[in-house]
């Protein structure tokens, strides 16, 4: 009986994590430790409880937190750099990466950029979607 105690135990340990924290980052073990539980209640061996553990911790793990953290990242908003993903400028000094130069305003705030394309030259005055941040680079792309 000092199993179903033990699983009972970690049960509980493991959703009082998942509720100080939020995070969906114990739920799943949650679920094994309560299959666990429930084997033990039935007076299963200790190497079924651990298996059936281990199996639904993983299944539940690999099967719905991708679905979950779909619905649960919804309403999250993007911050500091991060948010300027997709978002557009203008081009105050052409764009070569050959050259090494090119300079973007965003949010009124200057910044050093670098083409998408390799090969592509973005002249003074265009329109630019940053795509992506590398290091304290802009990579845009033209707008259109």
């Amino acid at each position: 009986m000092n199993e179903v105690l033990a699983w009972t135990i970690l049960l509980v340990v493991l959703v009082l994590v998942e509720l100080a924290t939020m995070g969906l980052t114990t739920i799943w073990f949650a679920a094994g430790a309560l299959a666990a539980l429930i084997a033990a209640a039935c007076n299963a061996p200790l190497f079924v409880q651990i298996a059936l553990f281990l199996a639904v911790s993983v299944l539940t793990l690999v099967f719905t937190r991708p679905i979950a953290m779909r619905y649960f990242n919804t309403g999250r908003t993007r911050t500091n750099v991060q948010s300027l993903i997709g978002q557009k400028g203008i081009v105050t000094g052409e764009i070569d990466n050959l050259k090494g130069s090119g300079q973007v305003t965003l949010n009124g705030m200057e910044w050093t950029a670098r083409s998408g394309a390799e090969d592509c030259v973005i002249p003074e005055g265009s329109v630019v979607i940053v795509r992506r941040i590398d290091g304290v680079k802009l990579i845009v792309d033209r707008e259109g």
